[in-house]
């Protein structure tokens, strides 16, 4: 794989992490706002798998740091080539470093929208019982 390819996929996967970031920002804002609502079963497996998977994040950001450091390839011409362009594509702004720590963040954007909306539930449900009381 030529190296224009590995940085235009590692620019794409940059593009779509930032993408998914502002997606869960507006997530926890339109749940913020009452726009939507999740019921507590609903919630609960939802929120369940996002600290499972923050869990797995956190657990294995220690283990990804080794991308950080010059990997041992050797010492042909193309393992010396390859040595540095490694670490850059661990750890430039598109890199799997910062995008990793990106997706954690969007990890906990995503629990903030998900208990915003079991809230959201809760008073929606308690005004209907309160209409239904009244009449």
């Amino acid at each position: 794989m030529g190296v224009g390819l590995m940085t235009a996929m590692g620019a794409a996967i940059g593009a779509a992490m930032g993408g998914l970031a502002g997606s869960m920002k507006q997530f926890a804002e339109a749940a913020a706002g009452g726009k939507f609502a999740v019921s507590p079963e609903g919630g609960d497996a939802l929120l369940k798998a996002i600290r499972d998977m923050a869990r797995w994040v956190d657990d294995n950001t220690q283990l990804a740091s080794y991308l950080a450091r010059q990997q041992p390839l050797g010492s042909s011409h193309g393992a010396e080539a390859m040595k540095p362009y490694l670490v850059e594509v661990a750890t430039d702004q598109q890199g799997f470093m910062p995008q990793l720590k990106g997706f954690r963040d969007t990890l906990a954007d995503a629990e903030q929208g998900i208990m915003a909306a079991m809230a959201n539930y809760d008073n929606t449900d308690a005004g209907a019982e309160r209409t239904f009381r009244a009449e």
